[in-house]
């Protein structure tokens, strides 16, 4: 098979391979320029949606645990009162009082039993008004002598009011309470490689208690204290998972998650370790630790609880003395809200997709309407660089491609008519140029016959005048033949001139220097006239290269033409200096004006002047030659020489010459 090409859709780029064109073609820029718009706008559109979506579900999540922590809190604080109301009612009962007064130790611990049990109380005692610890639930019921009561009592009995909250209580306070509180609350620490620990073990207890004074007779009898150990007690956590999150389960695990803390510890919680049982002596992050321990204030943020990412809130828990000695935290599951989120943003996009799909189809539609024009005037202006300024461009499009289109028809019409015109004037010069040629080949042809024949007139006629016997009429007769054959030789040797049959001989000549030797040769006629002849030279001007006889002659013919022009007392100004050709902008040289002030030339001559043999001078007065000669000189230069006269005010002729060769000149090594 035949090889082929498809040069509108195959190119090839510096140093590398076959490029398809088609990419940059205006469709495939119109094309790719509305997905670049549709995936710029739906890319910020779905930063901006994600982000805003992001900030939606953060202050939703964050509100949500909020709201969770103060849920939480009021269960917290409601056993706390749960607590001082079960002693209150218990401390102003007959019997309580009663045993009090006798002493009656045994109906006493069966009070505090019966309270207890109805209560849910962990410990329970009796102080009495002296400081001294009167019994307690089993097993230490009576305690020896000496023994200090615990915190809660001892502040009930300094301030002799009651008091109620959280309270942390040592090792050895939980062990005179009931040695088995004593032994619930150890805890052991996890290790760091869980959730920060350094191992150890947690020996303290924290509780909720209160302590009711007892008064008898406006005396202080005793104190009656009781309360509830949170190490390891589910109740409180439990209850605020199952209240405040209604057993909301997610992925088979419980949305919301409640903790107290002792310190940065769990102490009683719900949150799930790695081996699926609850998280108990695990430590908080420490920038929870900071915000809430040590500054006193709530926490709200997303953070990473022991195994899973939570929306979490943290605020302190004070004690009865007012010191901060835990938190309550309260948190839900990121998972749900950012499944959510996730979901949303698939949405956004599955619309950014849409969008951009719906941009490239419009685009395609688009941007077929907008070249379908456009690839005709390409075709067209294939046509016209084939000849054909006659094209097809098809219908004009009512868009601002119609525009381009009735431009370009317009430039089809100028350059017909421009094509036209040169065909015209191309015809007159051809037809100018073959005159020219015949009249230079005439006049080379009759000036070569003629020259040889004037050659022995002169001869003869010189020879004659030699002669001492010729009578004074013969001899007036024959100086006339010897001056009309001079003038003949001139012309003959104008029309020699004129074929340009004269080789020219360059050098490299001064322009100034050969304007003033021109001027001085034309110095008689100028005093014969009775004009003034000026010249000003130019700066800088380089060496051209010319042939300085002919080029002298050509200035010579223009200022004798210019003083003939001139009245008695005119004046002719020669001029040179640096400039640029009007034919070949950027080109540099030397230009020579020659002006003057005389009568000046008519417009309906201006265009002949440079014409051979035309002249307006009187008969016998010039052959007009002069200027033709001078043109041909110039362009036989690579010059130029141009006229600007104006009728009654006089006229200027300016002659530039090359200083440089041009690149085809350069090329050949002209």
């Amino acid at each position: 098979m035949g090889r082929f090409r498809v040069p509108a859709l195959i190119g090839r780029v510096r140093g590398g391979g076959p490029v398809p064109l088609l990419l940059y073609s205006t469709r495939s820029k119109l094309i790719l320029g509305f997905l670049a718009v549709a995936l710029v706008v739906c890319g910020v559109a779905l930063a901006v949606g994600g982000r805003l979506l992001y900030q939606a579900f953060m202050h939703e999540a964050s509100s949500r645990v909020r709201m969770d922590l103060n849920a939480a809190r009021e269960i917290y604080d409601s056993r706390a009162r749960l607590v001082r109301n079960t002693c209150a009612l218990a401390s102003t009962g007959p019997v309580l009082q009663s045993a009090i007064r006798g002493g009656d130790l045994e109906a006493l611990l069966a009070r505090l039993g019966d309270v207890a049990a109805e209560a849910d109380l962990d410990f329970m005692g009796v102080v009495a008004g002296d400081g001294r610890v009167l019994c307690r639930l089993k097993p230490n019921s009576l305690p020896p002598a000496g023994e200090l009561p615990n915190p809660l009592a001892r502040l009930a009995l300094e301030t002799r009011t009651a008091v109620a909250g959280t309270v942390v209580l040592d090792a050895e306070d939980l062990f005179r309470e009931n040695p088995v509180l004593a032994e619930r609350a150890r805890l052991r620490l996890q290790p760091a490689s869980v959730n920060g620990g350094n191992g150890g073990e947690i020996t303290s207890g924290m509780a909720l208690g209160a302590a009711v004074p007892i008064f008898a007779s406006g005396r202080l009898a005793g104190i009656l204290y009781g309360g509830v150990l949170l190490n390891g007690n589910r109740e409180i956590v439990d209850r605020v998972r199952d209240t405040v999150f209604q057993h909301e389960v997610y992925r088979g695990r419980s949305v919301g998650a409640a903790t107290i803390f002792l310190g940065d510890r769990r102490i009683a919680t719900n949150v799930l370790g790695p081996d699926g049982s609850r998280a108990l002596g695990t430590a908080a992050s420490e920038e929870v630790s900071r915000a809430v321990l040590s500054e006193g204030n709530r926490w709200t943020d997303r953070a990473f609880v022991v195994n899973d990412w939570y929306i979490t809130a943290y605020e302190p828990l004070e004690d009865i003395f007012g010191r901060r000695v835990g938190m309550l935290y309260a948190g839900v599951l990121e998972a749900k809200y950012a499944d959510v989120r996730r979901r949303a943003l698939w949405g956004f996009i599955g619309v950014t997709a849409a969008g951009m799909v719906l941009a490239l189809a419009l685009g395609t539609v688009i941007a077929n309407r907008i070249s379908r024009p456009v690839h005709r005037l390409i075709k067209a202006s294939a046509e016209v660089s084939r000849g054909n300024l006659s094209p097809d461009i098809g219908p004009r499009s009512k868009s601002e491609i119609g525009v381009l289109q009735k431009t370009f028809q317009e430039m089809l019409e100028s350059l017909r008519r421009r094509d036209e015109a040169q065909k015209a004037e191309s015809a007159t010069l051809l037809l100018e140029f073959e005159k020219q040629a015949s009249i230079g080949r005439l006049a080379g042809g009759v000036a070569h016959e003629i020259n040889n024949p004037l050659t022995g007139i002169i001869t003869f006629t010189h020879m004659l005048l030699g002669r001492e016997d010729l009578a004074p009429e013969i001899r007036s007769d024959l100086e006339i033949i010897a001056q009309e054959t001079e003038r003949v030789r001139r012309i003959v040797k104008g029309l020699l001139d004129f074929s340009r049959q004269t080789e020219l001989q360059p050098e490299p000549t001064d322009v100034n220097h050969l304007c003033r030797t021109t001027l001085a040769l034309a110095e008689n006629q100028a005093l014969i006239k009775g004009a003034r002849l000026v010249f000003e030279p130019g700066e800088g001007l380089p060496p051209v290269t010319l042939d300085r006889n002919q080029m002298q002659g050509a200035l010579l013919n223009l200022i004798l033409n210019a003083l003939d022009a001139t009245e008695p007392g005119g004046e002719v100004a020669l001029s040179a200096g640096i400039g640029m050709s009007a034919a070949s902008p950027g080109r540099k040289g030397v230009s020579i004006v020659c002006s003057d002030n005389g009568c000046g030339i008519a417009p309906e001559h201006i265009d002949k002047v440079f014409d051979p043999f035309f002249t307006t001078k009187d008969v016998g007065q010039g052959t007009g030659l002069g200027l033709s000669v001078s043109y041909g000189i110039v362009e036989r230069h690579g010059g130029s020489i141009h006229v600007r006269s104006q009728a009654g005010k006089g006229s200027s002729f300016t002659v530039w010459l090359p200083t440089e060769p041009t690149r085809e000149e350069a090329e050949n090594g002209e």
